[in-house]
Parts: structure tokens; C-alpha cells; sequence
């Protein structure tokens, strides 16, 4: 509530900053809304360093059902009018763009990166791959599967030893899919694809999306 204005955000980013000896980057996260990429021209232009954007279905396990999956816009909407946004206005170079919400696979992965993220996060797969059955619980400490929780009784049924190994091998997977998907665009390198919305086909979407997002239609 200290915040009503870019002006305020500006001190706060560089208040943070003088207090770190600008040794620390400085991040806004900001939810995925309807005007989203004025909101992120404004980030960029009161110093942040990066750009934190959460697209709908994504957030913490505490949050409703009913709002996690209605409430905010897809993620890969925000990030394409974004991306367009900083574009047009010559100071895309200027900061990092981040991604989560939705993100689900590594096909999610590379979507992204086409649509303009530098990079992305997961928080949900990554607690499905240790064992999460999304319960919805995280919040009250009780977290059945030992993850979210303090529970000395309840931690015990989370093995670290496994868990790790499953991240581990969830990331690897994903590499090799990128690789994969990557070779069969004909590019060597995932920079090559960051922006690159050419290498991306609309399905089932309408024109007003596909203008949003910045691509063809399947076929074209």
C-alpha cells in the first residue's frame, strides 16, 4: 500500500539497491493482467532489473481453485504483449523478462521463449515430481507428503534422497526435449529462439489472439 505511483516503485527499487551496494539484482514480480504491459513499461522504466510475470493457474497452493484458474489472463498473452510493448518503445534491452504460471512441460518451455521470456520458473511440477498431489493444503502446515510443512511427524514421510533425484530427473528431461524440439526448428541454441515468434502456429485460436500473440495461424 506504500506504492500508488511508478515514481514511488523507482525509490523503493533504488532504495533496495543503494542498500545492497547495488550488488543485488532487483526483481518485480506482478500478476498477469488485462493491462499488463504498461504496467511492465513502468518496471522497466524505474530500474528494475527484471520483470516477474505470473499468468493465471499459477500462484500458491493456498489460493482457491475457483482463482487460481479464472482470475488473471494466460500467461503466454501477458508475455507476448509485453515483449511487444518494451519492444516498441526501444527499451526491450533494457531489463529480463521472466515467466511461470501454466508452466507444464518443456513444450510450455519453449513457447515461452519464442513469445519473448529470457526465462522461465516452475514451482507446481516441481512439487508434482517430489511427490505433491495438490491437495490444496500448503497453507496450513499439514501438507500430507511432508513438502509443505514444519510437522516433524509429517516430514518424515518426504525422503530427500528421492525427491531430489525426481527434480533431477524432470530437468533433464526437459533439456533433452528442448534439445530435441530445437533441432527439429534448425536452430543450435536456445538465444536463437528467445523472440523468435516465426518458429511459433496459433491452433484453435481467434484473430484477436493471434494478433495479441504475434503469429500465424496453423497452415500459414
Amino acid at each position: 500500500h506504500d506504492i500508488y505511483s511508478i515514481e514511488d516503485l523507482r525509490q523503493l527499487i533504488l532504495s533496495l539497491k543503494e542498500s545492497t551496494n547495488y550488488t543485488k539484482p532487483v526483481f518485480v514480480k506482478i500478476a498477469a493482467v488485462h493491462n499488463v504491459s504498461a504496467i511492465a513499461s513502468g518496471i522497466a522504466r524505474a530500474g528494475a532489473d527484471a520483470i516477474v510475470i505470473d499468468g493465471f493457474r499459477g500462484g500458491t497452493g493456498a489460493a482457491p481453485t475457483r482463482v487460481r484458474d479464472n482470475v488473471g489472463i494466460p500467461i503466454e498473452l501477458a508475455l507476448a504483449s509485453v515483449d511487444q510493448r518494451l519492444r516498441d518503445e526501444g527499451i526491450r534491452n533494457h531489463i529480463s523478462v521472466i515467466c511461470a504460471g501454466s508452466i507444464r512441460n518443456s513444450a510450455d518451455i519453449v513457447k515461452a521463449i519464442a513469445l519473448g521470456a529470457d526465462a522461465v520458473y516452475i514451482a507446481s511440477a516441481a512439487l508434482i515430481a517430489m511427490g505433491c498431489h495438490m491437495c490444496q493444503s500448503c497453507s496450513t502446515g499439514k501438507c500430507n507428503w511432508g513438502i509443505a510443512t514444519q510437522n516433524p511427524e509429517l516430514v518424515k514421510r518426504l525422503n530427500p534422497d528421492i525427491a531430489y533425484e525426481r527434480l533431477i530427473n524432470l530437468l533433464t528431461a526437459w533439456n533433452n526435449e528442448i534439445k530435441e524440439m530445437l533441432g527439429g526448428m534448425g536452430i543450435n541454441a536456445i538465444d536463437s529462439l528467445r523472440g523468435n515468434r516465426l518458429m511459433l502456429r496459433g491452433v484453435g485460436l481467434n484473430l484477436k489472439e493471434l494478433e495479441i500473440l504475434g503469429i500465424k495461424h496453423a497452415g500459414e
